[in-house]
């Protein structure tokens, strides 16, 4: 079966069922001493555990979304498991096995499987560890010679007198156990690796089955009771709310272990496959249905709950696994097994089983997940979540995990570091280090408030969020301080200034540009020549002091109000304002003053065409001026005011040449302004602006010979180090492809957005890795579809000849971009896929 076969063919079946029936023993020989195990575990008939891996194999793998995965009685559940059968009995626990299959086909219709993987990793790996570790735990009393107790805290607080009892037999065997397991896949020599072969589980407790029986030690052995006597589920017992909690709690660890299963699973297969011989992706919703499934049948013939099991979806994708029926095969060999195997399985020390599940209930703690949680300051979540586990149960240590990551998430938004430095120049400089909320008012007013009245000041905001509570104490300082004779400077995090030394106290340049800009006006401005603090001196500050006091008061096309055309407000505050001299000064103004953040301010102005920032108060509606006349105009403040400062550095490239750093490749929308969102000046970038910033492939019908020299001119002539596309949202050429119907005319535009239809095909295939932004879902399809579109013009930029050629040499850098219109806020695509394997969009402030 290829990567493209969504049903499998006869002749398909026929190709596969070799590798299939390898890999389906492999995975039985693993099931059977582990489904044994488990069931010991939990304190159920060891029945339940073959009846469960048998209708997880069969019924799971039939219906199931991830073909390769295998599912059965897994460790997670254990704990949940024990506790319900000590509280309600096993037939009763039966019947909640049912109920939660019920509800995870609910789940599945409401397709919700994907929204389960987005609790944070930390909870989960934490609530696997705790489980692992109350396995570990239960386990070591049977290890020891003993019998568990019926918590963690009580199994620890009798293992003193159990080791002071200890059972030679029952110890050596298990420690037989583990050295077999344990050692196994390290035997040396061709004839380790043909002994390799044989599953380690299955070696180990063959290996301790065996020496018990030749040595003849008396020790508790499996018990199988005929068929006859097997235990089925009956009407459910007990308090109304305490079912309903065992059922959600099965439902909920089930699943999330079911799909995070399914996603490791198409991990593993597409680091060890190529695309020719891969099965098609997980569908998590169609994976949540099949275990619903499963469940259902395993409680209503007696087995345990049934999840997707890690271990033999590994075994079955190392063991060669092609499709579904090795894991349907796999079931039917149990369940031959469970009728035929009788009196072996009854050789089969108990000591041995304990081993084998404890090894797995330590290993479930995992190292790997421990260096994941710290590296993202996660910890605390983790350990507490195990701690919670550990002490209280499933559901409530999983709970307890939640509540700390959101109070953990709380704290870090209203953890803002406010200090004041005097420097020698005596410049006070103000420094707000994170997020400025209300709960940081207090502080930051009692700051703000020891500046001396008549003082320069340099307000340094670094931080991606500033409540309105925050920007009001902001904006209502700055008029006090500007009203006493101040002067003001706002700045981001990289230090580059905003231009509102000195600003009138209605002046929105004082602040940032709203209440949710904490970068202030200087992270914009700051890739502007005629912005940028290198090309000011101290001498221009009296002299913006007083211009900014003639400003206007209307607040939301500031700073880049030459740049936009959205200004209809314009109108309506020109026929209701009472003239005033200040507000007719700042129409004369207004191209001067905005000018200086307009480092590509041909792209058009309409800051001189008599409309001003808080409108003309005229009696009569001011006119917008368009063409001609708006361009003039801001051509005329580019030369009065941008082009002084800017002047020396462009005559300098003029005589160099151009020597940028990155080709960047973005839409032709007019909302993106590069130079804006990238910090950059003359020079920087050699930009390419297309519909839909698509890249053509090479040699395709219809290409584009311009993208394609560009490219190569940016890459062998200029040696640019980095190429970087960059999508936007709501991209007109993405919502054109999305509501494109076949048989329409063939415009040029048309035309032009067939390059775009790979970027379609990908997000609808589940062979390719979903996009997505950090911390949250795509908000539609259009985003959805413009985050993939950057995913897929990088590959086609790889195409290219010249960048294959410069990637092969390691002297070039791809990158993907995507910016957010109406959030201002730029994200960068992180390397590979994260833990639920998605192509994932970082905002450029969390990686900073």
């Amino acid at each position: 079966m290829t990567a493209t076969s969504l049903t499998p063919t006869p002749a398909g079946l026929r190709k596969d069922f070799p590798a299939d029936l390898s890999a389906s023993v492999a995975v039985f020989l693993i099931a059977m001493p582990l489904s044994l195990g488990i069931a010991l575990a939990t304190g159920a008939p060891l029945q339940a555990g073959l009846v469960a891996a048998a209708v997880g194999g069969i019924v799971a793998g039939r219906l199931g979304g991830a073909p390769l995965q295998v599912s059965g009685p897994a460790a997670g559940l254990t704990v949940v498991t024990a506790e319900l059968i000590q509280r309600y009995g096993w037939r009763t626990t039966c019947a909640i096995t049912v109920l939660a299959g019920a509800c995870q086909l609910g789940l599945a219709a409401l397709r919700t499987a994907r929204s389960a993987l987005m609790v944070s990793p930390a909870i989960v790996h934490g609530m696997l560890a705790g489980i692992g570790v109350t396995i570990a735990l239960a386990q070591l009393h049977i290890v020891l010679g003993g019998t568990p107790q019926s918590s963690a805290v009580a199994n620890v607080a009798g293992l003193p007198a159990q080791l002071a009892d200890l059972h030679p037999a029952a110890l050596g065997v298990s420690a037989l156990t583990l050295v077999v397991l344990l050692g196994w896949p390290r035997l040396p020599g061709r004839a380790g690796r043909a002994l390799r072969k044989v599953p380690a589980p299955l070696a180990a407790v063959a290996t301790a089955t065996a020496f018990a029986a030749l040595a003849g030690l008396s020790l508790p052995r499996v018990d199988l009771p005929s068929w006859r006597s097997h235990a089925l589920p009956e009407m459910p017992e007990g308090p109304v709310l305490g079912l309903v909690a065992a059922v959600l709690t099965i439902t909920l660890v089930g699943s999330v272990e079911s799909l995070l299963s399914a996603v490791a699973t198409d991990k593993l297969i597409a680091s060890e496959r190529g695309t020719d011989k891969r099965p098609p992706r997980a569908d998590l919703d169609r994976e949540l249905r099949g275990q619903g499934a499963a469940n259902i049948v395993s409680g209503a013939l007696g087995g345990l709950p049934i999840t997707g099991v890690a271990v033999r979806s590994v075994a079955n994708v190392k063991a060669g696994a092609a499709s579904r029926n090795s894991s349907m095969m796999h079931g039917s060999w149990v369940l031959l097994a469970s009728f035929l195997l009788v009196p072996l399985l009854d050789l089969i020390p108990l000591a041995a089983l304990a081993a084998l599940v404890m090894a797995v209930g330590v290993q479930m703690v995992n190292v790997t997940h421990m260096r994941n949680v710290t590296r993202h300051r996660e910890a605390l979540v983790y350990g507490t979540t195990i701690v919670a586990v550990v002490l209280g149960g499933v559901l409530e240590g999983v709970a307890v995990g939640i509540a700390v990551a959101v109070a953990l998430a709380l704290h870090r938004l209203a953890r803002t570091r406010i200090t004041l430095e005097r420097l020698d120049s005596g410049v006070h400089r103000v420094r707000v280090r994170g997020q400025l909320t209300f709960l940081a008012v207090p502080r930051l007013s009692r700051v703000l408030n020891q500046v001396p009245h008549d003082a320069h000041a340099v307000v340094e905001l670094d931080g991606s969020f500033m409540d309105h509570a925050a920007y009001e104490t902001i904006q209502d300082w700055q008029q006090s301080h500007l009203a006493h004779g101040g002067t003001l400077e706002v700045t981001g995090r990289s230090g580059q200034a905003a231009r509102i030394n000195g600003a009138d106290p209605a002046d929105g340049t004082g602040t940032p540009d709203g209440p949710d800009a904490a970068d202030g006006a200087g992270g914009v401005h700051g890739g502007d020549p005629g912005d940028d603090t290198r090309h000011a001196e101290a001498g221009h500050h009296a002299d913006r002091s007083r211009r900014g006091q003639h400003r206007g008061t209307h607040q939301c096309c500031r700073p880049w109000t030459p740049w936009q055309n959205h200004c209809d407000h314009r109108a309506t505050n020109s026929r209701t304002a009472p003239a005033t001299a200040a507000t007719m000064a700042a129409s004369a103004e207004a191209a001067s003053n905005r000018a200086n953040g307009a480092g590509d301010g041909a792209d058009g102005a309409n800051g001189a065409d008599g409309a001003g920032d808080g409108g003309v108060p005229n009696s009569a509606p001011t006119r917008r001026r368009r063409g001609a006349g708006q361009l003039a105009s801001g051509i005329s403040a580019f030369q009065r005011d941008t082009a002084p400062h800017v002047r020396d550095e462009l005559a300098r490239l003029a005589r160099e040449g151009q020597r940028p750093s990155q080709l960047f490749i973005t839409c032709a929308d007019s909302r993106l302004v590069t130079s804006m969102i990238t910090a950059s000046g003359p020079g920087d970038l050699f930009t390419v602006r297309n519909v839909g910033n698509l890249v053509p492939l090479p040699g395709t019908e219809s290409t584009d010979d311009s993208v394609a020299a560009a490219i190569e001119y940016a890459v062998d002539v200029l040696k640019v180090d980095s190429i970087t596309v960059c999508g936007h949202s709501g991209c007109g050429a993405m919502q054109a492809l999305l509501s494109s119907a076949p048989g329409v005319e063939a415009t040029p535009l048309r035309r032009w957005l067939r390059h775009g239809v790979p970027s379609l095909e990908r997000m609808a295939s589940r062979h390719h890795a979903w996009a997505r932004i950090s911390g949250r879902l795509p908000a539609d399809a259009v985003e959805q579809l413009c985050l993939t579109n950057v995913v897929q013009q990088l590959e086609h930029l790889r195409a290219h000849e010249s960048v294959a050629r410069r990637l092969a040499e390691g002297t070039l850098e791809l990158h993907g971009m995507y910016f957010h219109v109406g959030e201002a806020q730029a994200y960068l695509l992180s390397e590979g896929e994260d833990f639920f394997d998605c192509r994932v969009f970082d905002t450029v402030g969390q990686r900073a």
